[in-house]
């Protein structure tokens, strides 16, 4: 017996297969392959691609070519019959690269960049916002919404808000809704000690990786409080100084103002010096369960507790490599490694190799950050 899934309305359902069917390799394309194996157990993505709800919804004038593609992809993966064993993602993978020219040919592309790419490109498909044409007199917005002005301390978080609710005016779809976050930067003036905040949308946290001199073991956490740690920006780095009216030193701090649905944490793994790219291969501890991110957001919110589903691992150096995937299902954890599909066990998840890591919101967590 296959899971039921039934549409918000009630009016259409679905019965679901096991979800452990494997992906083709159709050429260097591991990385697609453990991406979408991770948003395949996406379960609030799965069911909206499964159920078309994207057609009732759309308001963009973008024909939805790549989210039907992808929906496909999904149908065949999450098929109750199981009558294949595999799944050919070369219909989605051409269209994709149609839109995304960059990841034409066979050489390895990187399965972070890809998820970006392939979330904004739905995105802007079933953004359900009309375009709203712009006047001369207003200035270019970008999809990743960007603005630095003062505020007091009390009004941070009415100001966030308001910088979240433009954001929706404009970008407003399924994906926003699992995916993306709210960070705010902020700065302090070292000269007259004036505060100013910047807030960016996110729907992913690049974490770096504190550096190990026997190379031995990190934990996320470390890798967080790096990430949100307070850095000194001399004054060629730091933005003018409102205040001053001029460039000072200052410090930065990182902090999450508004917390995703999904949240998805890349160990960057990979960094470019002048000249070569380098590959850390440190090990990375982290929670399967109640992973908490409340000691990263606003000032007295709470635990924010996630839950582990997926993981995106990175086997190999930066030449030559290969993308699995682990996800979570209602009979325990599975390793995607393209057409190969097979049970395995918890113990068996923390490894070197872990490079992007999927968190669902638990349920048991209470505190308000949405819409």
């Amino acid at each position: 017996m296959g899971l039921l899934l039934v549409a918000d309305n009630e009016k259409e359902k679905l019965t679901l297969g096991s979800g452990r069917v494997g992906l083709r390799n159709i050429g260097n394309t591991c990385f697609l392959n453990a991406v979408v194996q991770c948003l395949s157990h996406t379960r609030g993505l799965r069911d909206y691609c499964l159920l078309k709800s994207y057609k009732q919804e759309k308001f963009s004038k973008e024909e939805a070519k790549l989210m039907e593609a992808f929906s496909q992809v999904l149908a065949g993966l999450w098929d109750a019959n199981e009558g294949n064993t595999v799944v050919n993602p070369r219909q989605f993978y051409n269209i994709f690269k149609e839109a995304v020219p960059y990841f034409s040919g066979y050489s390895q592309q990187d399965a972070q960049e890809f998820l970006r790419f392939l979330l904004d490109k739905l995105h802007t498909e079933i953004n359900r916002r009309p375009y709203i044409r712009r006047t001369g007199k207003e200035p270019e917005q970008k999809s990743q919404f960007v603005c630095f002005i003062a505020y007091p301390p009390l009004r941070i978080s009415e100001e966030a808000a308001a910088m979240w609710k433009k954001h929706l005016e404009r970008d407003d779809s399924r994906i926003v809704d699992l995916f993306s976050g709210q960070l705010r930067s902020s700065l302090h003036c070292s000269v007259c000690s004036h505060y100013s905040n910047t807030f960016d949308v996110f729907c992913d946290l690049s974490l770096p990786i504190p550096k190990r001199i026997s190379g031995g073991e990190v934990t996320l956490r470390e890798c967080l409080d790096l990430f949100s740690q307070e850095e000194k920006l001399d004054k060629e780095n730091s933005p003018m100084c409102e205040r001053c009216n001029r460039h000072t030193e200052c410090t930065k701090r990182l902090s999450i103002q508004r917390f995703p649905r999904v949240i998805v944490i890349h160990l960057n793994r990979f960094t470019t010096s002048r000249w070569s790219i380098s590959k850390s291969a440190v090990y990375v501890s982290f929670p399967l369960t109640n992973l908490d991110l409340g000691r990263y957001g606003p000032v007295d919110c709470g635990p924010v507790l996630y839950d582990l589903y997926a993981i995106c691992n990175h086997a190999g150096t930066v030449n030559m490599g290969h993308y699995t995937a682990c996800c979570s299902d209602e009979n325990g954890w599975c390793f995607y490694n393209d057409s190969s599909v097979s049970s395995v066990s918890e113990n068996q998840l923390q490894t070197n190799q872990a490079y992007v890591l999927f968190y669902q919101r638990s349920n048991s967590t209470t505190t308000t950050v949405r819409k």
